[in-house]
């Protein structure tokens, strides 16, 4: 491998029949050159592993042919939202600029245009053929006499790795280790020919479009380390040639989906959101189970229940009651209806006469009480 460094040169309007630029690996700095615009038959640019600085390359839009664009793990910086042209990128097929600062909303006007990842007519031929790893792609190029690319570093299923030859039905989009902020767009689910997604390590948010479930040809998807928000939707359960899903370190909630290719992952791809549920993970969905209460505790509980309850509430009447009845005693004297309701009726005075005979013969009636 060479070790270049210093800016990159501005003589590439010399070059106008240049097809394959790979400076990768290199200590190249400074900004890209405006002259490789004048590249129109460029297809493959790589110069990943740099510490080229500035903006994204907007005028890169104007090469109608490149079909694989590399500017992982550079010093790039700033929002992708800039069109120089109504279709750019018709042709790219690997689209990598991972590891960099780029900032704001996913490029979706770029996703809109990839002409060339929503078209699987060059897959048809190997339908039948089991796909091979990623790892084994050169073996599987040389056996199936594929046509291909220059080498390429590319990280997908979680692993990094260059591939000395890459197969022209490699479709790649990574866009992680940024600072890419909002919605994953819907139109992502529009890109059919789409083998890895990588867009972990961003500043997403938002729910997993339902639209995912479309791209029935990818075998990676890692959206791990975002703010994802929302449950996994079941269109995902028909990715039948999904191999590695990464989904951790989210907001994600609720059960995970079941059938065909989520069997077979592990707890790592959705560790880290606490609130998801079911196979492979550990917690069940739905309410705890408790144990029922012991019987003798029940019973000992309800005796005691009813036996203070009843007592402690009539105390409590009577005694409020007999200070209200003393106080109005001692206000107005005992009344008369208070005699009848607790002292009973009250008793009648009984008048005797007696007889009382006096000195001189007569006698008088005297009543007596």
């Amino acid at each position: 491998m060479n070790r270049f460094y210093g800016s990159l040169p501005s003589i590439f309007s010399e070059f106008s029949q240049l097809h394959t630029l790979n400076l990768q690996g290199n200590q190249l700095e400074g900004h890209f050159p405006k002259s490789l615009s004048r590249c129109k038959n460029l297809q493959f640019l790589n110069l990943g592993n740099n510490k080229i600085e500035g903006n994204f390359p907007y005028w890169l839009q104007t090469l109608q042919d490149l079909k694989v664009l590399v500017l992982r793990d550079n010093k790039l910086h700033g929002p992708i939202s800039n069109l120089k042209v109504h279709h750019p990128f018709p042709n790219l097929v690997i689209f990598d600029i991972s590891g960099n600062n780029f900032s704001g909303p996913l490029p979706k006007a770029y996703l809109k245009n990839f002409g060339a990842m929503k078209n699987v007519t060059e897959l048809d031929y190997i339908r039948n053929i089991q796909w091979a790893p990623f790892q084994d792609l050169d073996v599987w190029t040389q056996k199936n006499n594929t046509d291909y690319y220059d080498s390429v570093t590319v990280a997908t299923k979680g692993i990094k790795m260059t591939l000395v030859k890459i197969p022209t039905i490699l479709v790649i989009i990574d866009l992680s280790r940024n600072n890419f902020e909002g919605e994953i767009p819907n139109v992502i689910g529009e890109l059919h020919a789409l083998k890895g997604l990588n867009l972990s390590y961003n500043r997403l948010t938002g729910p997993i479009p339902q639209s995912m479930g479309n791209l029935t040809n990818l075998e990676s998807l890692d959206f791990s380390s975002n703010m994802l928000i929302g449950m996994i939707p079941a269109e995902l359960t028909n990715l039948y040639s999904l191999a590695f899903l990464n989904l951790s370190n989210n907001h994600l909630v609720g059960e995970i989906p079941q059938g065909k290719q989520f069997y077979t992952f592990t707890n790592d791809s959705y560790e880290g959101n606490l609130e998801l549920c079911g196979f492979p993970l550990t917690k069940n969905c739905g309410p705890e189970p408790h144990s029922p209460p012991s019987t003798n505790n029940f019973s000992n509980e309800e005796k005691f229940e009813f036996g203070w309850k009843p007592v402690a509430i009539g105390y409590g009447c009577g005694f409020v009651i007999g200070i209200g009845i003393g106080y109005l005693v001692f206000l107005i004297g005992k009344p008369r209806w208070l005699v009848m309701i607790f002292g009973g009726q009250p008793k009648r005075r009984v008048i005797r006469r007696t007889r009382v005979r006096r000195s001189n013969g007569s006698t008088q009636m005297v009543q007596m009480s």
